[in-house]
């Protein structure tokens, strides 16, 4: 009787494994770079956002003053005028407003926005800080909000920076 063999010689099994290393070293660069998209592109929502969230800030600012609402957290609403840090709500989100839009604060434009656990988000003065976490280079993967502290000032939200996402 003859014996079977079953199994895979060495050279059928080197070839597997050269041809998944080939295959392997081709699409891993693929992956990363999808990544690096990803983020970018999350990034580049965030900002999006942000920029949405004032502007819809302003505008429930600019209908709701003087009108009693209770959406409003202080009495007087949006002291445009004044300047007063006032806080409205917003899809259920306390903002605080000053000069009508969110200051730049955890619980000024970040509320208003929904800026989760899924951003760094760091505050310094007027000039909130909105970075990608997993970024190759953080420093290099965000934007800032900053708000204008005067009247009839507008924030500026810069063009997210997406050169180390």
């Amino acid at each position: 009787m003859k014996k079977l063999n079953r199994g895979f010689t060495l050279i059928e099994l080197v070839i597997v494994i050269t041809i998944i290393a080939i295959l392997a070293a081709i699409a891993l660069p693929r992956y990363i770079a999808l990544q690096s998209d990803a983020r970018a592109a999350k990034l580049q929502a965030a900002a999006g956002s942000v920029r949405s969230a004032a502007a819809l800030a302003k505008a429930l600012c600019i209908t709701q003053t003087g009108t009693g609402s209770t959406t409003f957290l202080m009495a007087g609403g949006c002291n445009v005028a004044a300047g007063a840090t006032v806080g409205i709500v917003m899809d259920g989100q306390n903002v605080l407003t000053a000069f009508a839009y969110p200051t730049a604060a955890a619980g000024g434009i970040q509320a208003a926005a929904q800026l989760g656990a899924d951003y760094t988000v760091t505050f310094a003065g007027d000039v909130m800080t909105v970075q990608s976490p997993g970024a190759t280079t953080p420093a290099n993967c965000q934007f800032t909000y900053t708000w204008a502290p005067v009247a009839n000032g507008a924030p500026t939200v810069s063009t997210p920076d997406i050169s180390g996402c």
